[in-house]
């Protein structure tokens, strides 16, 4: 409905969230999540194959959303590029999707900062200034009723210190000393500032060099906008109340004492949260052929858990009805972006995946089998420009662990082919020998590259069976693990075996001081988000790498 849109230009719009009360009682659409095989520095087409299957499935008239995540500026002018697809398979204008959108990255860089500069300022004043003096600075009385009165965030502050006070004057001198000092631990202050471009020179930097901080330097750096918490929050939010609480509950420096401090004790979570108000509301787009994308939020799959946003699936599969498609798409491979797919994105949206598509290619076969390593800016080599099968088979034994892997969380499997003009006819047939041997539901070429929605069709109509086929025999998707029966150590040991192949896992010793501090803060019931390389699954000797020792250690 026109209501339900806010235009941004003739090209994208953002749709509201009441959409969601409007088409309540619709019932879901099939959810298909793809992801792929570990891939080589150059990507394997995760974000092609998306939109290709999107706009397939609307050559087979069937209802459809194509769910990605909006790229950072910075790859976007790095060697990687952008993330709007490729070929005859891309969102357009690709310039305003690479670029600035609506927005939302923006308010995420104005929101992040605003902590930070709240958390200094906040390290500023107390250094300065005495218990009293705080108290009256931060509860003033008003100058008509000559009364103080303690605002919500304030009260919040006080339950959670345990004093049961709302009138200011009722406080002794100790609890007020509790109630101003958060007396943050400048060393461990866990919050740098952001910005949407690669800038090195920022990454180490020292601030409060000015002659009114009084001296009060500090070493911090600058990370990239998407890398910011408030990115991961916008893409599991459900509401705009629930981020306000998800803003409220990040911790973002640690006390002296050792206790969490956290961005509702800075009182600036309601000012983050009024910043993101309108992110929230997912962006719309199209595919070359028409095909509708929401595009929404942009964590990465290394650090945070590298989907898009739970409410632009939520709403796809209410606007598809129950016999359409939403596909969506997780970063890296399935061991990681796909992971925490499963265990993290579908754990708190409550969605239950029907398929998974696993994007590979003969490239990224062929380096896992043996190959020269494929490096950003230097000419592909050779070995990847002829035919060898061998290698191609090698590589295969990636595939076949990622295929296990996924199959593990009760989902059926699609692989898809993304086909390069130098594949040949028998690399791309033992690639589908090997799949379906590994338990694949189907093994299918694609070339949506060169050939838009009609290259993409043979694959999409596998995921139409696959999606049935799931339905029909009530296959249940399930976790990899129970968050509230295992310990964090526990939950770790579980991804590290089963998604890994580690043999165990070791702890350094600052890992286990932050487990410890994790569990006494009550984090140990949540799911696990591994901050890791993506390459965990490597061709090694023959054979994809078991990772033997390995030491996580939480940051």
């Amino acid at each position: 409905m026109e209501e339900e849109l806010e235009f941004y230009g003739k090209t994208k719009a953002k749709v509201a969230l009441s959409v969601l009360d409007r088409l309540r009682e619709v019932e879901d659409g099939y959810y298909v999540v793809v992801t792929g095989i570990t891939p080589t520095p150059l990507g394997e087409g995760k974000s092609t194959t998306t939109i290709g299957l999107g706009q397939a499935l609307g050559h087979l008239n069937k209802k459809n959303f194509a769910n990605i995540r909006q790229p950072s500026q910075g790859p976007t002018f790095g060697i990687k590029g952008g993330a709007a697809g490729g070929g005859y398979s891309q969102v357009i204008p690709m310039e305003e999707f690479n670029l600035h959108l609506t927005g939302d990255i923006h308010a995420i860089s104005a929101a992040h900062n605003l902590v930070a500069a709240q958390i200094d300022t906040r390290c500023f004043h107390e250094a300065t200034q005495n218990d009293t003096q705080l108290f009256n600075r931060l509860c003033p009385e008003d100058k008509k009723t000559a009364k103080r009165t303690f605002s919500p965030i304030m009260l919040r502050r006080l339950r959670k210190l345990g004093i049961a006070k709302e009138d200011p004057d009722e406080l002794t001198t100790e609890e007020k000393g509790k109630f101003v000092r958060l007396d943050a631990d400048p060393q461990k202050i866990l919050w740098n500032r952001v910005l949407d471009t690669s800038d090195r020179f920022l990454r180490n930097i020292t601030i409060g060099q000015g002659p009114e901080e009084k001296g009060m330097t500090r070493q911090t750096g600058f990370d990239i906008s998407v890398a910011s918490e408030i990115m991961a929050i916008l893409a599991l939010t459900t509401s705009l109340k629930d981020m306000r609480e998800r803003l409220g509950r990040m911790v973002v420096a640690m006390s002296k004492g050792g206790e969490a401090i956290t961005c509702e004790d800075y009182g600036v979570a309601g000012a983050t949260a009024v910043l993101m108000k309108d992110t929230i509301k997912p962006n719309l787009m199209q595919t070359l052929e028409g095909t509708p994308v929401f595009v929404h939020a942009g964590p990465f799959a290394n650090i945070a858990h590298g989907n898009s946003s739970i409410v632009a699936d939520k709403l796809a599969l209410k606007l598809v009805g129950k016999e359409g498609f939403v596909v969506t798409e997780a970063g890296f491979g399935a061991d990681i972006g796909g992971e925490k797919f499963f265990n993290i994105k579908c754990r708190y949206s409550g969605l239950k995946p029907n398929v998974s598509v696993i994007v590979c290619t003969v490239r990224a076969l062929k380096m896992h089998g043996g190959g020269p390593t494929v490096t950003p800016g230097i000419p592909i080599p050779k070995e990847y420009l002829e035919e060898n099968v061998d290698l191609v088979e090698k590589g295969t034994s990636n595939l076949v662990v990622h295929i296990k892997n996924t199959l593990a969380f009760g989902v059926n499997v699609v692989v898809a082919i993304n086909r390069f003009s130098s594949d040949t006819d028998k690399e791309i047939e033992i690639i589908q020998k090997k799949a379906k041997e590994a338990g694949a539901f189907d093994a299918i070429l694609a070339t949506h590259w060169a050939d838009g929605g009609l290259g993409a069709v043979d694959l999409a109509k596998a995921v139409i069976r696959a999606c049935e086929d799931h339905r029909q025999t009530n296959k249940q998707f399930k976790f990899l693990y129970d968050t509230n029966e295992l310990s964090i150590k526990q939950k770790i040991e579980v991804i590290s075996q089963k998604m890994y192949g580690a043999d165990g896992v070791s702890y350094s010793e600052l890992a286990e001081q932050k487990i410890a501090a994790f569990t006494s803060w009550g984090f140990d019931k949540l799911p696990i988000c591994m901050a890791k390389t993506h390459l965990s699954l490597r061709y090694v000797g023959g054979c994809v790498a078991q990772l033997t020792g390995v030491a996580m250690i939480p940051t």
